[in-house]
């Protein structure tokens, strides 16, 4: 991590730990938001250009994945460019490169996501995670909250986008923050907590909140709907769309989350299968990254051996 501008050479990655030795995620430091040209006000700071905006992603990342899936649902492919790390993390965390997949920084001519971070901060303390939204115009990050950039993405570029569904309905607002409030810390979130407990307690304390999680879900779907909130395909289903895609190829085995697979959840598995086949969410998906990305971290795979299963072929990857 950074501090105070300077990389530190102990990099780990688990960013924190509370007393009972589970994973802690860090908060998000960027929070300026882009508005739309027509709501714009003289004191606003981002307002919505084309290629005025990029953004820096990561494949294996399912925050990142995010923001993707919103650009591409969108519409915003011609008016935000994007630039993909390498999925192995290194020393210096996020590198950009030549792998099959990952982009050389062509916009800012960065080695490693972390000068960004201080290109846009020459002090800043923090991780340098991905996404990030980045202003061309005034060389800063403009968020780095994939929650916010999503939103930012469905509301923030008004008539620029090609497509005008709606991911954050108001009729719907409510109810999308319940699920988003509920399925965040025991699955999204949960896996990770899993994924990087370093104590038995925690461990299993994450396990059962996946799981119990995962069931709930499979109930709620059961019923025949196509979305969580029904026929309507909202900001939720992105977010819970990025963790099930990664489930079988990350989660069942680099996060000992081995209960179950996603594929024996009949109505979860029907409902990613779904998802996936619409237009254009399947290229925001890229297997390779995903594994070999959580199957680099070296305290959790010291090996670094990369399985070569499972079988995706029924999704597609």
């Amino acid at each position: 991590m950074l501090v105070e501008g300077k990389w530190t050479a102990d990099w780990q990655p688990v960013q924190a730990t509370d007393e009972k030795g589970g994973f802690v995620r860090q908060i998000s430091s960027f929070r300026d938001w882009v508005v739309a040209p027509e709501q714009a006000t003289p004191e606003s700071k981002f307002i919505a250009e084309k290629d005025r905006y990029h953004l820096y992603v990561a494949y294996i990342c399912p925050w990142a994945s995010r923001t993707l899936m919103a650009r591409k649902l969108k519409g915003l492919e011609e008016v935000i460019s994007v630039s993909v790390v390498e999925p192995a993390l290194t020393d210096q965390g996020w590198q950009f490169g030549d792998y099959p997949g990952a982009n050389i920084d062509e916009l800012n001519g960065a080695q490693y996501m972390h000068e960004l971070y201080t290109k846009a901060d020459p002090q800043f303390t923090g991780r340098a995670t991905v996404p990030v939204l980045w202003d061309k115009k005034t060389q800063t990050i403009v968020s780095n909250e994939s929650a916010d950039i999503v939103r930012m993405l469905n509301s923030g570029f008004g008539s620029l986008a090609n497509n005008d569904f709606d991911l954050y309905p108001e009729d719907l607002q409510s109810d999308i923050e319940i699920l988003n409030e509920t399925i965040y810390p025991k699955l999204n979130n949960g896996v990770y907590r899993a994924g990087f407990a370093t104590t038995q307690v925690s461990y299993e304390e994450a396990y059962h909140d996946v799981f119990e999680m995962l069931e709930t879900l499979e109930t709620r779907m059961s019923d025949g709907r196509d979305y969580l909130l029904g026929s309507a395909f909202t900001e939720a289903d992105i977010r819970l769309f990025v963790t099930l895609i990664r489930f079988d190829a990350a989660y069942h085995g680099i996060f000992k989350c081995s209960h179950k697979q996603l594929r024996e959840y009949q109505h979860l598995d029907a409902y990613v299968k779904r998802i996936i086949n619409l237009p254009g969410i399947r290229e925001t998906v890229n297997l390779d990254h995903i594994k070999r990305g959580y199957y680099s971290v070296k305290a959790l795979n010291p090996t670094q051996i990369v399985p070569v299963g499972p079988d995706m072929s029924a999704y597609g990857l």
